[in-house]
């Protein structure tokens, strides 16, 4: 994994190797950034003009290609983690999760609920509080 931080956050980087090594992903890139520069990257690419918390994007299937890149707001991260009275470090984990099974091909919104439930596994292994799929199904 490597990481490319642009903020000012420090990042729970041991949590977050060890959930990738949980998850057997390896050759990636994780960057974390503002609202402003994922806003451009979510209107590039989605066309939507609009920050977001995490972004994924998987790159074609190759033998000895990396993964792709997963992108977080840390300025979602920070308002979510105030909105839901959790750690900073926590949001970052889970928007984290979310980003990387999107990168190993789970899809929430087109499976029958196994990204649901791996992120369920992963947030009870690390003990975690809820997930953007767990919160957004209450």
């Amino acid at each position: 994994m490597q990481i490319d931080n642009r903020t000012d956050i420090s990042l729970p980087t041991e949590l977050l190797e060890a959930i990738a090594k949980e998850l057997g992903a390896e050759d990636f890139e994780l960057i974390v950034t503002s609202d402003e520069e994922i806003r451009k990257l979510n209107s590039a690419y989605r066309g939507i003009d609009a920050p977001t918390d995490v972004l994924s994007f998987p790159l074609a299937p190759a033998p000895g290609a990396p993964l792709g890149s997963v992108v977080i707001s840390t300025d979602r991260a920070r308002d979510a983690a105030e909105r839901f009275e959790h750690d900073v470090a926590d949001e970052i984990a889970l928007l984290f999760i979310h980003g990387l099974l999107h990168l190993l091909g789970y899809d929430h919104e087109r499976d029958s609920g196994q990204m649901r439930q791996k992120e369920r596994e992963l947030i009870e292994r690390f003990g975690l509080p809820a997930s953007l799929i767990i919160r957004s199904e209450s």
